[in-house]
Order: C-alpha cells, then sequence, then structure tokens
C-alpha cells in the first residue's frame, strides 16, 4: 500500500476515532483522545516519509486531531473545557517525557533485546517532547481563544452564534496550524537536518495541515449535530418522566 493511501486513510480513520470517542463517552472521550495522541504523535513524528511528492514526517494527523478535539469541545462545551482539554495535554507530555527518560536508567538485563531500541528512540525524545509541549500549548491555547473570538465576531455581527461554525473552525485553525509548524520544525529539528531540510519539512508539513483542517470542519458539524440529538433525547426522556 502506498504511503500516500496509508495516509488518506489515516485521516479518515482518526478522525472518525475522534467522532466514536466523543459518541460513546461525550467530553471524557475526547478527553481520552487528547491524551492518546499527544503521547503518539510525538513518538510518530520520528518517522519520515515521502508522500504527495514531499518529504514529510509523520504524527501531522495525530498532532491534527488535536486542534479538531479542542474545536469540537469549544462548540459543545465552551472556552473552559477546551482549555481544560489543552492543559491535560501540556500534563500527559511531562509525565511522558519523565517516564520514558527512567526506562534508559535501568541497566538492562543480559536476556534484553529492547534495550538498545528504546535507547535510539527515546534518546532524542526529550528535545522533541520539551519543544513539542511549548509549541502544544502555545498553538493550542491560541487556537481555543482565536476559536472563541471568531464566534463572539461572528454572533455580535450577524446575531446568530450556530452559523459561521466553518468560519471559527478554520480561521483559529489554519493559524494556530502555522504557529505550530513554524514553532515545532526549528525547534525540534534545528542542527539535526540542513536548513533546506527543515524549510522544506515546514512547507509539506503546513500545506497537510492545510488539508487536514479544511477536511476536519465536517466531522465538527457532525459532532454539534450529535449534541443536539443528545440534548434533544435527554430533553424527551426529562419531559417523559414529568409526565408519569
Amino acid at each position: 500500500m502506498s504511503n500516500e493511501i496509508l495516509l488518506i486513510v489515516s485521516l479518515v480513520l482518526i478522525y472518525s476515532f475522534v467522532l466514536l470517542a466523543y459518541y460513546f463517552f461525550d467530553v471524557s472521550g475526547l478527553y481520552g483522545w487528547t491524551v492518546f495522541c499527544t503521547i503518539t504523535a510525538n513518538i510518530e513524528v520520528l518517522l519520515m516519509v515521502r508522500a504527495f511528492g514531499m518529504e514529510q514526517t509523520l504524527g501531522n494527523i495525530l498532532f491534527a486531531s488535536s486542534f479538531l478535539v479542542t474545536d469540537i469541545i469549544s462548540e459543545i462545551g465552551g472556552k473552559k473545557q477546551a482549555q481544560k482539554a489543552v492543559n491535560l495535554g501540556i500534563c500527559t507530555s511531562c509525565c511522558f517525557i519523565l517516564v520514558s527518560q527512567m526506562w534508559l536508567l535501568y541497566t538492562p538485563s543480559a536476556n534484553d533485546w529492547a534495550s538498545p531500541a528504546f535507547h535510539t528512540i527515546f534518546s532524542n525524545t526529550p528535545r522533541l517532547l520539551f519543544a513539542s509541549l511549548l509549541v502544544y500549548a502555545v498553538s493550542q491555547k491560541f487556537d481555543v481563544w482565536a476559536y472563541h473570538k471568531w464566534w463572539a465576531f461572528t454572533t455580535k455581527r450577524f446575531g446568530d452564534a450556530e452559523s459561521f461554525l466553518w468560519l471559527r473552525n478554520n480561521g483559529s485553525t489554519l493559524v494556530s496550524q502555522l504557529l505550530n509548524t513554524m514553532l515545532y520544525t526549528f525547534g525540534a529539528f534545528w542542527g539535526m537536518y540542513p536548513l533546506s531540510v527543515l524549510l522544506h519539512i515546514c512547507i509539506s508539513s503546513y500545506v497537510i495541515f492545510v488539508f487536514t483542517s479544511l477536511l476536519d470542519t465536517p466531522f465538527v458539524y457532525m459532532a454539534r449535530w450529535m449534541k443536539h440529538k443528545k440534548d434533544g433525547a435527554a430533553a424527551k426522556k426529562k419531559n417523559a418522566a414529568l409526565e408519569m
């Protein structure tokens, strides 16, 4: 299977998993996804592939799903709950840095075979995760702030809080992803790759983020539809109980 097909399949599956997490576990499921993608994306980003004519690191779609999560939570739960998801991701990164570095301090058994691979992968983890931690905090907090600024603007301008979801979703995420791409690429990989490669990674990553950001909009609409459906079912159940 080609890298291009794998990336497309990954995007559909990952975004669908976010919706399933919300459908089955409500906002708690989205918090759980935040923990999962924060850890997994920071490991996956160590892999570099070539797809759609561009050299790129993996992890872009998982990172993009964290913006999908905060936008969904902003839409259905509000700014405070979205900030909680961001803070949860920051705490998860801090814990993972500490635990993963403790693994490298152990003296392996004579029968151990995994230790060399762990050292190869996680010896670079602190720098990558510290860069990711800083970038995640800045870009995600900006995303939540911008989302609600756009929401306040469109509500005041047009008098409708439901409309222009696509604008607040993309207007916040596209700028946040630009911050994320530039800060992370140069913070995590400076000195590891030539400047030309860094610029190539930066451009290719942002091109991918543009597509992933635009494609996540239908999923935010679906999450809001699920919210309305759940609220309607809860209201009917409450009214039925009052009539008894």
